[in-house]
């Protein structure tokens, strides 16, 4: 039993990084990796685990006001209560627009 979870976390852990190595070669980040990595855990789905009033869906963005990719960096970098707060420490500016991206193009 211990054998094979150790192997099932290394392979885990193995393609999760091949997986990121492959979206950091071409020079471009991937949103869908980078939401995977900081948001899905309380946003799976577009969903919100926290507030269930305010999902990643297009409608319930423009009803708190988040109209464009820029509103939700802003919203990252500066969260009302119960979000994690993102700095540019923890996420660069050019990985918060990828995710904000993916965000608007994925979840309508």
């Amino acid at each position: 039993m211990k054998k094979g979870l150790i192997a099932a976390v290394t392979m885990f852990a193995v393609g999760a990084a091949t997986f990121s190595v492959q979206a950091d070669m071409s020079g471009k980040l991937d949103g869908k990796v980078e939401f995977g990595k900081h948001c899905a855990s309380c946003h799976p789905d577009g969903g919100n685990i926290i507030n269930q009033a305010k999902p990643l869906k297009k409608e319930a963005l423009e009803k708190n006001g988040i109209k464009s990719w820029k509103d939700i960096v802003a919203k990252m970098r500066k969260p009302g209560p119960g979000m994690t707060k993102f700095d540019k420490k923890e996420i660069s500016d050019k990985e918060a627009k990828a995710i904000a991206e993916y965000i608007l193009k994925t979840f309508k």
